[in-house]
């Protein structure tokens, strides 16, 4: 027999007011039950007549986390948020709204509406809708701007981040310093309001001063966020939405908050916000563990490697309370690393966001040894040295002999095989790989690397443990470069390829910046150091050999010295201390030396070609990717591309981007280059087959399930 659903909200009376909680676990989201719920409770309080005044507040520990985003894709949105808004500020009685815990979205809409507002000052209230691609669509640019003032409202509804209750003056009508008072306090601020007859405050009724808010003051916030802003929708709408609350009377600026919520909802970067918004969340959902599947734990981790990465791997440890063994074989080494580790503690004291007593007790967490047998007790290893096979087995093969049984050993490779690395101990199943981006303490995504043999509560373990060091977790399969940089390799190979065909580094650079990638590939290739790729194609020959013209131009710059940004040229040139790319002739010359040895005609590019010839590859090595289950699902592929490479956010990855576009017109392209760039289109250009099928079935990636 199922057991019955508790009431999304609920009333009680205390006295001669009404309370309406609402309780729908896990985040009070405002679904259609709540809605309904809402309307209900407080209808039969207004038409109570021993009934003076009503609270909304929560059963649960927030306030409300905002829309059910579920019902963006059933379009059920009856009864509309608006109209419970509508029925709360037009009400007769006082409505006061008790924020408990945090109100982001329509949950603090609901409270924008009331006509009184309480809550305790370390509460966050926040409407993040920009970062789904929209703007508050329920009052939210109307009401704020109202209460909170023009620029507070703009800086909350454009950057979408949460503000302490504290800091948005003007909005709160009490605030009281201890949560555990906050429901007593409020219940003796409302008998005080009924016992002096306090009008009912309807934000409707406030008119904003329009010398409070020139036309200054949104052109200087338009400059202002121009950078952050580039490429997505939606916050230029969020700021014509506040500019109609200046202008226009409530109902009216309601009217054109919802023209412009449309607007966006219609536009393809909230689907693709919301795709990945929804993306984020399923890469924690696999196949390979349940609930009933064990984990172990993990209160001492092992690093070995005190360099950049080994030592950003450590902070993340550090950062989480996790007690941090790192080792070095050379005293020196691991002095050099402990210390560059309290450099970065410290710059991040001196702005602000740790403390020096934050400082002291992350480093306390880290120690240091230059003999294996400092690993011996440790719960999870983690190596970051370097990127050489054998390396890395010989490291293998003394965690086999020195590590406890159950210790969880985990490399960092970024393209070698995981199961040949675990073939060099006893024990296998103990054996993942943990691909941290650099830098480690700051890039949020970690590729999880099952191998053949790895057990499931590893994976799980490590999946758990991910959260707990707040990185997102994306599990992946074993193939050289697993997906990230698997398909960054077609990228920068098409980017090379093109300049040896005469088009410049920076027409590259600027198309694919234009279409928002935070930088194009040859800035990036700069910036990492042009000597990694070189060693990678090096170790690689057997895969490009067929390529005569496989990278030439970016391999004379390094065989000339030109690695790129630490040596003050690479395929640009860089003054003393600057990290701007300057273009340089020089390379244009040796692309051409390098076309005409090889036969290489050199043309001009339109930007179509070149956007297609880096990215249509990208993501028909994605296909690849999908059909050999290297990534259980499109949208995995996805989040590894924003967190880990840049992709713009406001295209959702490359696979949602494809789907956006149409697989047609990808696999058309495809197709194209590969008939148009002889041999070399045959070599590269091939469409993958799941892309081909999908695209005949005029279906998507999000479509295929393995």
């Amino acid at each position: 027999m199922n057991a019955v659903q508790p009431a999304a909200v609920t009333r009680q009376n205390k006295g001669n007011i009404a309370i309406v909680l609402m309780q729908s676990p896990p985040v009070n989201a405002l679904s259609k039950s709540v809605r309904v719920g809402l309307i209900e409770h407080i209808s039969a309080a207004l038409d109570d007549a021993s009934i003076e005044a009503i609270v909304i507040s929560s059963e649960q520990s927030l306030f409300s986390g905002g829309a059910d985003i579920s019902e963006f894709s059933s379009g059920d949105f009856e009864p509309p948020l608006p109209s419970v808004l509508e029925l709360i500020e037009n009400a007769d009685k006082p409505i006061v709204a008790v924020l408990n815990g945090p109100a982001f979205g329509g949950g603090l809409e609901v409270a924008l509406a009331c006509h009184y507002r309480i809550t305790f000052a370390q509460n966050k209230v926040g409407l993040p809708e920009v970062n789904l691609g929209i703007l508050p669509g329920a009052g939210g640019t109307q009401r704020l701007p109202r209460l909170a003032g023009v620029a507070k409202a703009l800086d909350m509804i454009v950057s979408g981040k949460p503000a302490i209750a504290s800091s948005v003056k003007g909005l709160f009508d009490l605030v009281v310093d201890d949560p555990s008072q906050l429901m007593a306090s409020s219940v003796d601020f409302i008998n005080d309001l009924i016992a002096n007859g306090a009008p009912i405050k309807r934000t409707k009724d406030i008119d904003i001063d329009p010398a409070t808010a020139p036309d200054e003051l949104f052109a200087q916030y338009r400059q202002g966020i121009a950078k952050q802003a580039r490429g997505f929708f939606s916050p230029e709408r969020c700021i014509r939405a506040v500019e109609a609350a200046v202008t226009l009377p409530l109902d009216e600026g309601l009217q054109r908050e919802s023209e412009l919520f449309m607007e966006c909802m219609k536009s393809p970067q909230a689907r693709s916000q919301q795709h990945f918004f929804f993306a984020e969340r399923a890469a924690g959902h696999v196949a390979d563990f349940d609930k009933s599947t064990p984990t172990r734990d993990i209160k001492t981790v092992g690093i070995i490697g005190a360099g950049t990465m080994g030592g950003g791997i450590a902070m993340n440890f550090a950062n989480a309370g996790i007690p941090v063994v790192m080792l070095e074989l050379q005293q020196e080494a691991l002095d050099k690393g402990l210390a560059l580790i309290r450099r970065n503690y410290s710059n991040s004291a001196k702005k602000g966001k740790l403390t020096e007593q934050d400082v002291e007790d992350r480093m306390a967490l880290l120690q240091g040894t230059t003999d294996y047998a400092g690993l011996a007790e440790v719960d999870l290893v983690i190596e970051a040295v370097f990127e050489k096979m054998d390396v890395k087995k010989q490291v293998f093969t003394k965690l086999d002999e020195v590590c406890k049984p159950g210790a969880i050993l985990a490399s960092n490779t970024s393209t070698l095989d995981l199961n040949e690395i675990a073939a060099s101990t006893s024990r296998p199943q103990d054996v993942i790989g943990l691909h941290f981006f650099s830098p480690a303490n700051v890039m949020k995504l970690l590729e999880v690397v099952k191998g053949e043999k790895t057990a499931a509560d590893v994976i799980k373990t490590s999946m758990l443990m991910a959260k707990k060091i707040r990185k997102v977790a994306v599990l992946v399969g074993v193939c050289f470069g697993f997906v990230g940089n698997r398909m960054i390799e077609p990228y920068g190979r098409e980017s090379n390829r093109l300049i040896l065909e005469g088009a410049s580094p920076e027409q590259i650079d600027k198309v694919i910046y234009d279409f928002g990638m935070p930088m194009g590939p040859n800035t990036m290739g700069d910036m990492a150091g042009l000597d990694i790729g070189y060693f990678v194609r090096q170790s690689r020959q057997a895969f490009i050999a067929h390529d005569p013209s496989y990278a030439v131009v970016a391999d004379r710059l390094v065989e000339e010295g030109r690695v790129g940004l630490k040596v003050g040229k690479g395929i640009y040139l860089y003054e003393e201390g600057s990290r701007t790319p300057i273009p340089d002739p020089s390379v244009l010359a040796i692309a051409k030396q390098e076309a005409q040895k090889l036969g290489v005609e050199q043309r001009q590019h339109s930007e179509q070609e070149i956007l297609e010839r880096c990215i249509f590859p990208l993501i028909n090595e994605g296909a690849h990717i999908l059909e050999e289950g290297i990534a259980a699902k499109s949208s995995d592929i996805d989040v590894i591309y924003v967190y880990g490479y840049g992709f713009p956010v406001y295209r959702g990855g490359p696979m949602q981007y494809a789907d956006e576009i149409g697989l047609d017109k990808v696999y058309a392209a495809m197709c194209k280059y590969r008939d148009e760039l002889g041999d070399y289109g045959k070599m590269w250009f091939e469409p993958a087959p799941l892309l081909k099928k999908l695209a005949e079935q005029g279906k998507g990636f999000a479509d295929f399930k393995k």
